[in-house]
């Protein structure tokens, strides 16, 4: 059973800065890919940043030069390093993973990984 807690998120301000961190259990291959999601009542949701299992890794178009993602495979922990806020940033933000082996392109465009987690809230306020 496959497992992931995130935690993070919160309120900030425009030009804030935000962490959120997902930890993986459960995961018995060591090639699979994770990533973040985000979602807004309007909006389908959408990738953020995806590292497959070459290590690669995607951003969107949105948060290339403002987001960072790391992973400490040590600790099957994810990372989402969010500085620079911007309003449009609010959404909730899901953590990921899928034991496909997708490049970090396509798999930020699908959007379909199997497994999910709950989702913290981020809000920026202008």
């Amino acid at each position: 059973q496959v497992e992931l807690v995130e935690s993070g998120g919160g309120s900030v301000q425009t030009g804030g800065s935000l962490r959120l961190s997902c930890e993986a259990s459960g995961l018995t291959s060591r090639n699979y890919s994770m990533g973040w999601f985000r979602q807004t009542p309007s909006n389908a949701r959408e990738g953020v940043s995806v590292i497959d299992s070459d290590g690669r890794i995607s951003y969107a178009n949105s948060v290339k030069g403002r987001f960072t993602l790391s992973q400490d495979t040590a600790k099957n922990t994810l990372y989402l390093d969010m500085d620079s806020l911007k309003p449009e940033d609010t959404a909730i933000y899901y953590c990921a993973a899928d034991l496909r082996q997708l490049p970090a392109p396509l798999a930020l465009l699908l959007a379909d990984f199997t497994y999910w987690g709950q989702g913290p809230q981020v809000t920026v306020s202008s």
